[in-house]
Parts: structure tokens; C-alpha cells; sequence
């Protein structure tokens, strides 16, 4: 009996087919742990908040930290995943030979709505396995940032992480690596406007 088995793809297969312009930017896929996923289209509150927390770090954090915004990252698990915002050390020219690997980030940040699940569940554990030390939700849906550090793995191998806190728009949060730099919430998510 044959069993039908998935094509799943190395980094440099992946590069390589990116190279040969097999998969083009408008695909808007990502590498995760090997196989390649459609990424959902963003909602008009999605975009909009993550150009303003984009905006907001970067203003911060100036050239003390690379924001980037929708970028690549590479992890050890054949995952290239493209959070909505990634701080990470150096500038920008650091990252002409490679996007950033989990030694070089500070913080992930995810924007979700539609994807929520998706990212409390496949991310989360793709950061938290990659020892990403801390890893934001900006969850739309109920207007709060979850904010999880301290990653590990569980006697039955399964990466997660021991701290989750949640806090509120009216809230300012420390941004890891900078605990001196505070982002004020309430400027991150994007205000209901009336039509």
C-alpha cells in the first residue's frame, strides 16, 4: 500500500524556488516547518494597525533596533514564517546576506483577527521551539496585546511558552530588550471611526 506523503521544502529549495521566480512576492506565501502556506488576506484594521505599530517602535526605538515590517525571518525548523512586525538587533545592512535568525530578535509581533487561532497555536510554537523569547498578539477581536516570553518544551516535546499576560489599550507596555522604551497601547490599536 502506498501512502502519499507531503513535498515538504528545505530553506534553500525555498530560496531557490523564489529565485527562480517560481513563487513571486504577490503569492504572498510562507515557509512553515517545511511546506509552504497561503497567508490570509489582511482586513483594512490589520494593515492599519500594523503600519501604526510600525510607525510607533520605530519612532522608540530609532536606530537602536531594525523594525520589520512583514519581512521574512529564519528559523532552524525549515520555517521562514513573515510576522507582521519583527524587532531585531543591528541595521538594516545586518540583514542583506539573511534575514534575521531567532539570535538576532528581540520581539515577534502577529496581528490577528481571522488568523487567531493560527497564531496562538502553529506560530506560538514555531517561536517558542525557535527560542524566540518573546512574542506578541495584538488580537483585534477583543482589542488586547498577549504578551509570551519565557519559551520551552514539555516532557512530551511540545514547545510552548510559561508566561502569558494580557493587557489593555488604556495599558503601556515595555518593549523586551528596551524595558527603558514604553509602547502606549492605546496608540497601537486603531480607533473606530464612524463613516
Amino acid at each position: 500500500m502506498n501512502v502519499v506523503t507531503p513535498k515538504r521544502f528545505t530553506i534553500d529549495e525555498y530560496h531557490r524556488l523564489i529565485e527562480l521566480e517560481f513563487l513571486k512576492e504577490s503569492d504572498r506565501i510562507e515557509l512553515i516547518r517545511g511546506e509552504l502556506i497561503q497567508m490570509v488576506a489582511k482586513g483594512t484594521p490589520h494593515t492599519v494597525c500594523g503600519s501604526i505599530l510600525c510607525r510607533q517602535l520605530d519612532r522608540l526605538l530609532g536606530d537602536r533596533a531594525v523594525i520589520r515590517g512583514q519581512d521574512p525571518i529564519t528559523l532552524p525548523s525549515q520555517s521562514e514564517p513573515e510576522p507582521d512586525v519583527a524587532v531585531a538587533r543591528g541595521k538594516d545592512e545586518d540583514y542583506l546576506a539573511h534575514h534575521p535568525y531567532p539570535e538576532d530578535i528581540f520581539l515577534v509581533i502577529e496581528i490577528s483577527d481571522s488568523t487567531l487561532d493560527y497564531d496562538q497555536t502553529t506560530k506560538l510554537k514555531i517561536y517558542a521551539e525557535a527560542a524566540i523569547s518573546d512574542y506578541w498578539i495584538v488580537n483585534l477581536n477583543v482589542r488586547q496585546l498577549e504578551r509570551y516570553s519565557q519559551p520551552y518544551q514539555n516532557a512530551q516535546g511540545e514547545f510552548n511558552y510559561l508566561s502569558k499576560q494580557i493587557s489593555l489599550p488604556h495599558q503601556s507596555v515595555a518593549i523586551p530588550g528596551f524595558e527603558d522604551v514604553l509602547l502606549d497601547l492605546n496608540r497601537v490599536f486603531p480607533k473606530v471611526v464612524n463613516a
